[in-house]
């Protein structure tokens, strides 16, 4: 009988864990990344921030575990809210967005997440394996934050090291 209420509990868990994926929707296989790159571009452009875009999917543990933490983590939800215009850009099955990948050289090559940021002409200014930001089975925020201020607007001012 404790076999049987352990493998019932196993079953829930399983069950929970999968709906749970499942409702994870940030990244849409539908949209039109280049169309969404363009809009994320300009509005970087009009805010005078860089675009971070976040390649990933819903299938993908990290990209989710990244999701949730930077938004739980106020210094790190801070810095992306105020020196980016952030860009979820899907890579799954449905649709790889080969057009976007390929004019970004190729990220997928990193795993997932991967993050590129762009500067509000477009221009790519850097492509981040997110494994150097990790720290055990989580991120972690002394690097996820050295690598946003970094790569911020005012980081890449050159009248700051004269």
């Amino acid at each position: 009988m404790k076999k049987i209420k352990v493998l019932i509990v196993l079953i829930m868990l399983a069950f929970s864990v999968s709906a749970q994926d499942s409702t994870f929707t940030v990244y849409n296989p539908a949209a039109n990344a280049m169309d969404d790159f363009k809009q994320a571009v300009g509005k970087a452009k009009e805010s005078n921030k860089h675009v971070l875009i976040q390649i990933g999917g819903n299938w993908c543990k990290w990209c989710r575990m990244f999701y949730k933490w930077s938004h739980d983590n106020k210094t790190v939800d801070s810095l992306l809210t105020s020196d980016y215009v952030v860009l979820h850009t899907n890579f799954s099955k449905e649709n790889k967005n080969p057009e976007l990948l390929e004019q970004l050289d190729f990220p997928q090559r990193f795993g997932f997440p991967v993050f590129v940021i762009v500067d509000g002409e477009g221009k790519q200014l850097h492509t981040q394996n997110t494994g150097y930001l990790e720290d055990g089975e989580g991120y972690s925020e002394k690097k996820v934050t050295e690598f946003l201020q970094q790569w911020s607007m005012n980081a890449l001012k050159p009248e700051n090291y004269k």
